[in-house]
């Protein structure tokens, strides 16, 4: 296998896992109002990710920095053309994460209010606009000989893409509900079930129509397969779900996840940033590549420190592994 290639499959697991892992975060975020009736229960569900909301974050963190070593032009004009949209979610991510530590810092109902509502802003716009971005990549934006963006910030919000972040807002919110039935215990993981089966139902609608949409116009034979199979996962989570099984309702979104967002980089290839106008100035895993020494230290890099980042995290999980109760959260 080529370095090139290689790279390009670790950048899309790292975004992969990013959305599998930070998707469930950002749900139980939006979902924090809706399922906490009062504080208690609200402070239940921030504890069911406290652990592992920052942690999750480190593989996007690590996606851009490979991003940036193995294939320097596709993060320069992505970083350059999508900058706006970077930004809000860059600034979604200091908010949600200001408020789950300065939450707890006062007294005043409406103190942690307030840090509530940047939680659920936090968690709303990175869904929705990371949705909007990888579209955005998959469609392609327009670009000059020098691989610059010449579009505007609201050529980047058009009906593809502004699906793709409805998409992925909706699947993120079925995929925390379907956490928190597991993470949590008595009458508020039940809601969380109950609600998770009307909100999976419901993103079933926009996530059917993205597919269908990124296969007709951007698809393979590879990518076909793995729509069906997303689409799939996504109805076994709606059953499982139903008949109570928190553990595999929530895989399965996990794994619908993992499937589009394979579906999406699958229908990408070879390209890293297709152009619009002049297909000749795409960027391709060739154009846009680092030079192959770069690429083999990385390699050499990713092979020894990667096993060691992925044990830490997996015992991380292990260690704060078991069910939040709302009755052991103090008064």
């Amino acid at each position: 296998m080529e370095l090139t290639t290689f790279w390009f499959i670790a950048i899309a697991v790292l975004f992969t896992g990013y959305f599998i892992l930070e998707g469930f975060d950002f749900g139980v975020g939006v979902l924090l109002p809706v399922l906490g009736r009062d504080d208690r229960e609200r402070r239940a569900l921030i504890n069911t990710i406290g652990p592992v909301w920052d942690g999750n974050e480190v593989w996007v963190i690590t996606a851009g920095g490979a991003m940036f070593a193995a294939f320097p032009h596709w993060y320069a004009s992505l970083f350059s053309g999508f900058y706006l949209l970077l930004f809000l979610i860059l600034i979604g991510l200091i908010v949600r994460g200001v408020a789950f530590e300065y939450r707890g810092k006062g007294d005043g109902e409406r103190w942690r209010r307030r840090w509530d509502r940047c939680i659920v802003a936090g968690s709303i716009v990175p869904a929705f606009l990371w949705g909007v971005v990888v579209a955005n990549i998959v469609r392609g934006v327009p670009l000059d000989a020098n691989f610059d963006h010449t579009g505007s910030f609201w050529s980047l919000l058009n009906p593809y893409a502004l699906l793709g972040g409805l998409t992925t807002l909706a699947l993120f919110t079925a995929h925390g509900a379907y956490f928190l039935h597991l993470k949590t215990t008595g009458d508020l993981a039940e809601r969380a079930r109950a609600l998770g089966l009307k909100i999976g139902t419901a993103a079933a609608v926009p996530a059917l129509a993205f597919l269908l949409w990124t296969q007709l116009a951007h698809g393979n034979g590879l990518t076909l397969a793995l729509v069906v199979l997303a689409v799939l996962a996504l109805l076994a989570g709606l059953a499982l779900d139903y008949t109570g099984r928190g553990g595999w309702a929530f895989a399965a979104t996990a794994l619908t996840i993992g499937l589009a967002s394979a579906a999406l980089f699958c229908a990408l290839w070879p390209d890293v940033l297709p152009s619009t106008g002049d297909p000749a100035n795409s960027l391709t895993r060739e154009n846009a590549a680092a030079t192959d020494k770069t690429l083999g230290i990385m390699t050499w890099a990713a092979l020894i420190f990667l096993p060691v980042v992925l044990l830490y995290q997996g015992w991380t999980y292990w260690v704060f592994r078991k069910r939040v109760a709302v009755e052991r959260i103090p008064a």
